[in-house]
C-alpha cells in the first residue's frame, strides 16, 4: 500500500539520503564506528537531565534545537574552512528536528555530520599539501580575514581562495618564527608539559617541510577520533546552549577531571607529548615511579606499551597521545611494560615499570615568605605569599574519613603554620591569578580561615530559594594585613573567596581591572546512576550541570561583570576578551538582598585613595611598565582588525616588534637550557616587586608602622 508523506518526513528523507550520497565513497572503509546503543542511551538520559535539573528548567524545543544545530557545526569547524555553504544549507534542514530526535536518544546527525566534516577534511587537507608546494608572492599587498564573525559559510570556489590564503600565512609564519608549535600537544601519565615555542624555521624549504607535516598529523589524529568523543562534543553543543558552563563528559573526560580534582593519578610519573607521530617523554616527574626506576630520560620515544610482566607488546607509533596515556597508566602496584629508543640512540629496549600513585603537587597549595629588602630598597619586611592554583578537593577521600585527603583549605593551613614557625610575617598575599575555581566548599572553608564566623556566598536555586553559607568555625588562622592578587583568568570559587575579602573589607583586591565574572554553581552527576542505566552497560560518563547561581555577601552576583579590584596594575590580559560577558548564553547579571554580615575596618576609602595614587606613580616611572604599556599600545591597534597582512615584510616587521618586547623582558630569573632550577612562587619581576610595594604601604597606612605577627 502506498504512504502518503507529509511534507516533513519528505525533507527528513530528503536529508537522509543526500548526507548519504556525499559520504558514502569516502567511507566505505572508514574507522570510525557508528554510535553504539548504550551511547544512544546515554544521550536520551543526558537530553531528560538537563531539562529536570538545569537552573533555567528550560525544555529542549526548536529554539534550542536552532541553536543546538549551530553550535554543533561551530564547533566541529570553528573558522568555516571545511564545511561548504551547500554543506550546511543541507545539514540546517535538521534545524528544527533535533530536540525530538535527542529526546529519543537518537543521535544519527552527530556521526552522519561528523562522517561528512571528516570527509571534508580529507579532500581539504589533500588540497593544501599541493598549495604548500606551489608558488606563493609574498611581496603582494593581501590579507587574510581571521576574525571567523566576519566570514560566511563559503563556496566551494571560496573556500579554495581561503585555504590559498592560509597556506601563505602558515608558510610565512612557520619562517618568521614565534610559531607556538601547534603539532606537539602534551598529556600527563603523571604530569603535563607543553613545548616551548618553535624556532624560526630559517628557509621556506623548512618552513614548507614542517607545514606538511602539520597537515599530515591533523589526518592522523582525525582519522583516530573516537565515537564517545563525538557523542561528548555533540551532547556538549546541546549542554552550551543553556550556558557556557554545562558541558556532557565522557567517561575518560570524567576520568581526567576527577584527577584534577584529587590532585594524584596512579602511573608512572612522566609527562608526554607527540612529535612526529612517536610518543616521547617531555619530562620524568620527581619522586614518580620512573624516577625512582632512573632509566626512562627525556627525550626518549616510547614505541611500544604492554601491561603486566609478560603482557604482548602494542606499537603505539602514530597512535593518539590520549589513547598511549590511557595504555600506560593503571592501578597501583601493577606492571607496564614501555619499548623504548633512548634518546642517545642506543638500541631500543623494554622498561618493566611499578605503577604507583603519582601526587601533582605543581597544582597543590605552595607557600614562601619574601624578604622585601632583597627587592625593595630600604624595606626589611617578611612578606607571606601563598599561591593557590585552584580550589581542590578529593570528595571521595573525605567522606570516606582519609586522614591525608587532598584539600585547597587543609594545604593553606600547612602553609599558615609554616609561616608561623619561621617567626611570622608583616602581611600575607594570596596569589589567586589564572585560578579557574574548583570547590564550593573549599572556598568557603578558605575564606574561613581569614574572617570570623559567618557567611561566606550566598546561593540561589532553580526555585529562586536563596540561602547563605556560613564559615561555622570561629576564629582565623591569620588575623593580620592580607591582599589578594586576581587576573581576568580568576575564576568562580576565587571570584567567591575574592568577593569575601572585599566584603568584609579584610583586604585589598590588587591586579587586573576585575576577576573572569562566572557567577554560577555546577553539579557533576554521573548519568549511568542519575537514572539507574543498566549496570553491564559502558559507563555513560557524566553531566557538568549549572544547578545554582551564587552572589557575594553584599548581595551582588559576580555574574559577568566579576570582582573589581581596589589596585589595578597594567596587564595585557586585562584587555583580552576574556571573561563570562564573552560567552555565548552566558546569564545575566542580577542582585539578591545582602547577607547578614560585620565588615571590619581594615579598609577604607582614603586608605584606597593613598595605595592607587602612590602606586601609579611608581608605575609611571618603571622601565618595566612602560614596558608593558607599550605592548598594550600594540595590541590595541590590532585588537579590532578583522585581517592580517600576508606581505612577508610588514608581517616580519610586527614579529620583530613583539620579539623585541619578550627579549626585553628576560632576565636572570629565567630558566638557562640544561638548569634545573626549580619554579618560583612569586619571582623577581617588575610586577610582583609592584605589588609588594603596595603591600607595604598598606601595612603602613594599616598600622601605622606596628608589625601584626602571624600566629
Amino acid at each position: 500500500m502506498p504512504m502518503n508523506l507529509k511534507s516533513p518526513y519528505r525533507v527528513v528523507i530528503k536529508f537522509s539520503l543526500a548526507v548519504a550520497l556525499l559520504v558514502a565513497t569516502a567511507y566505505g572503509a572508514s574507522r570510525l564506528k557508528e554510535a553504539p546503543q548504550g551511547q544512544t542511551r546515554v544521550a536520551m538520559l543526558v537530553a531528560k537531565m538537563v531539562e529536570r535539573f538545569h537552573i533555567s528548567h528550560q525544555s529542549i524545543d526548536d529554539d534550542v534545537s536552532e541553536k543546538f544545530l549551530e553550535r554543533y557545526l561551530k564547533d566541529l569547524d570553528p573558522r568555516k574552512l571545511y564545511f561548504s555553504k551547500a554543506d550546511v544549507e543541507l545539514l540546517r534542514q535538521k534545524s528544527k528536528s533535533l530536540d525530538d530526535e535527542i529526546k529519543a536518544g537518537d543521535v544519527s546527525f552527530a556521526f552522519t555530520t561528523y562522517k561528512l566534516f571528516t570527509h571534508r577534511l580529507l579532500e581539504r587537507i589533500k588540497k593544501a599539501q599541493v598549495l604548500i608546494d606551489s608558488e606563493h608572492d609574498f611581496n603582494a599587498d593581501e590579507e587574510m580575514v581571521v576574525d571567523a564573525k566576519e566570514t560566511d559559510w563559503a563556496t566551494e570556489a571560496e573556500l579554495d581562495e581561503r585555504w590559498r590564503k592560509q597556506i601563505k600565512y602558515d608558510l610565512l609564519v612557520l619562517k618568521l618564527g614565534d610559531d607556538s608549535d601547534a603539532d606537539k600537544v602534551a598529556e600527563d601519565a603523571g604530569a603535563v608539559k607543553r613545548d616551548d615555542e618553535d624556532a624560526p624555521a630559517k628557509t621556506l624549504a623548512e618552513a614548507k617541510k614542517r607545514l606538511h607535516k602539520r597537515y599530515a598529523n591533523i589526518v592522523t589524529m582525525t582519522k583516530q577520533t573516537e565515537p564517545e568523543q563525538i557523542l561528548e562534543m555533540f551532547l556538549t553543543a546541546l549542554t552550551t546552549t543553556f550556558d557556557p558552563h554545562s558541558s556532557y563528559m565522557s567517561a575518560s573526560t570524567l576520568e581526567e577531571f576527577q584527577i584534577a580534582m584529587r590532585l594524584k593519578l596512579q602511573g608512572i610519573g612522566a609527562a608526554l607529548r607527540v612529535t612526529d607521530g612517536y610518543t616521547v617523554v617531555a619530562e620524568v616527574v620527581p619522586g614518580g615511579a620512573a624516577d625512582a626506576d632512573g632509566r626512562l630520560k627525556e627525550g626518549d620515544k616510547i614505541i611500544g606499551v604492554g601491561q603486566g610482566e609478560d603482557g604482548e607488546i602494542t606499537d603505539v607509533v602514530e597512535m593518539k597521545l590520549s589513547k598511549v596515556v590511557k595504555m600506560i597508566r593503571g592501578p597501583k602496584g601493577t606492571v607496564v611494560r614501555l619499548q623504548v629508543k633512548p634518546a642517545d640512540g642506543s638500541e631500543t629496549k623494554i622498561y618493566d615499570l611499578t605503577r604507583q600513585v603519582i601526587e601533582l603537587k605543581s597544582s597543590r597549595v605552595t607557600g614562601e615568605i619574601i624578604d622585601t629588602g632583597k627587592r625593595i630598597e630600604g624595606r626589611r619586611e617578611k612578606i607571606g605569599v601563598i599561591n593557590i592554583p585552584s580550589f581542590y578537593r578529593d570528595f571521595d577521600a573525605a567522606q570516606n574519613g582519609v586522614a591525608d585527603a587532598s584539600s585547597t583549605a587543609t594545604d593553606v593551613k600547612k602553609v599558615l603554620r609554616s609561616f608561623a614557625s619561621q617567626g611570622g610575617v608583616d602581611g600575607i598575599i594570596i596569589d589567586l591569578r589564572n585560578n579557574g575555581g574548583g570547590a564550593l566548599i573549599e572556598a568557603i572553608d578558605v575564606s574561613g580561615l581569614f574572617i570570623d564566623d559567618g557567611p561566606v556566598v550566598q546561593v540561589k536555586s532553580s526555585t529562586g530559594r536563596v540561602e547563605a553559607l556560613d564559615d561555622e568555625t570561629s576564629g582565623v588562622a591569620y588575623s593580620g594585613p592580607l591582599m589578594v592578587i586576581t587576573n581576568r583568568l580568576s575564576a568562580s570559587a576565587s571570584e567567591i573567596f575574592a568577593g569575601v575579602i572585599k566584603d568584609y573589607k579584610r583586604g585589598i583586591l590588587v591586579g587586573d581591572t576585575t576577576t573572569h565574572g562566572k557567577g554560577t554553581v555546577q553539579s557533576v552527576r554521573p548519568v549511568d546512576t542519575e537514572f539507574r542505566l543498566n549496570k553491564s552497560e559502558p559507563t555513560g560518563g557524566a553531566l557538568k550541570i549549572t544547578i545554582q547561581q551564587f552572589y557575594r555577601v553584599n548581595g551582588d552576583s559576580t555574574q559577568n561583570r566579576g570582582v573589581t579590584t581596589d589596585v589595578s596594575l597594567p596587564s595585557l590580559i586585562d584587555h583580552f576578551d576574556i571573561g563570562e560577558s564573552f560567552l555565548d548564553n552566558a546569564l545575566e547579571f542580577d542582585q539578591v538582598s545582602p547577607a547578614d554580615y560585620a565588615a571590619t575596618a581594615a579598609v577604607n576609602p582614603e586608605i584606597i585613595s593613598a595605595l592607587k595614587k602612590d602606586s601609579q606613580k611608581r608605575v609611571l616611572a618603571d622601565k618595566g611598565f612602560q614596558r608593558d604599556e607599550r605592548v598594550i599600545s600594540r595590541y590595541l591597534k590590532r585588537k579590532n582588525r578583522k585581517t592580517v597582512s600576508l606581505n612577508e615584510e610588514e608581517m616580519r616587521r610586527e614579529r620583530e616588534e613583539s620579539k623585541a618586547d619578550k627579549d626585553e623582558e628576560k632576565d636572570d630569573t629565567e630558566k638557562k637550557p640544561g638548569e634545573n632550577k626549580p619554579k618560583e612562587i612569586f619571582p623577581d619581576k617588575h610586577y610582583n616587586n609592584e605589588v609588594l610595594a603596595i603591600m607595604l604601604d598598606y601595612i603602613d597606612l594599616l598600622h601605622k608602622g606596628t608589625t601584626a605577627k602571624a600566629r
